[in-house]
């Protein structure tokens, strides 16, 4: 069961997102140990990765004998089981692994595994909030969150902009967004030239900061 390869990934716990997130890393060619306590899940992992260990339990001595501590970085995927999710996540830090991640499913559960040392994710509710966001976006097409602050975007041209260039719309001086490519009529150009003339229909991908783009969509209409 022990193995002295150098690991770079482990998951722990192979439900929807644990599977989804192992087969993942598999896929990109990274080394990944998995552990879950159902023998049919580690099994459809097993042709992803040669190191997937049933463990019916998950103490710091049957961890250290899979192998946990040989990985740069460990995702502990028990959201549910919140006693269960704190002491593997604690038993996992204990081990001295440089990067320990849980998902947690609430506040509370989050703030105990911060505080034993983990960083933790809200797999469920962060993809709630970006499907709010798009829904709730006026001129939504697509948007790509780069980090907190800055945003890819795809918005309609609004009337007020159709039959300008863009020089003459000013964009990048006005509210500091780059416009890095325009779709019309079934193509997108990625040469954005200042003489083009936007016409009714044309679809602007910006790059900017959501303020800025907010400011934008406010004002431009």
């Amino acid at each position: 069961m022990k193995h002295n390869t150098s690991t770079s990934f482990g998951v722990i716990g192979l439900g929807r997102f644990g599977s989804a997130l192992a087969q993942s890393l598999a896929q990109s060619g990274k080394e990944v140990i998995v552990v879950d306590c159902k023998e049919e899940k580690v099994r459809e992992l097993r042709q992803y990765t040669e190191y997937a260990y049933v463990a019916e339990t998950l103490t710091k001595e049957t961890l250290e004998e899979i192998g946990i501590q040989n990985c740069d970085t460990v995702i502990v995927c028990i959201g549910e089981k919140i006693d269960t999710s704190i002491l593997t996540t604690l038993n996992v830090v204990s081990l001295g692994v440089p990067h320990v991640i849980a998902k947690a499913i609430s506040r509370d559960q989050g703030a105990v595994l911060e505080k034993i040392g983990a960083y933790v994710v809200y797999p469920e509710r962060d993809m709630a909030l970006r499907l709010g966001k798009q829904l709730v976006s006026r001129n939504f097409l697509d948007y790509i969150s780069l980090d907190n602050e800055v945003e890819i975007q795809q918005l309609t041209v609004p009337p007020s902009m159709i039959g300008m260039s863009v020089q003459e719309t000013n964009i990048r001086q006005r509210y500091g967004l780059n416009i890095i490519a325009i779709e019309r009529e079934h193509s997108t150009d990625i040469e954005v030239l200042p003489s083009y003339r936007f016409a009714r229909g044309d679809i602007i991908v910006v790059i900017g900061r959501v303020e800025n783009i907010k400011r934008f969509e406010t004002e431009i209409q």
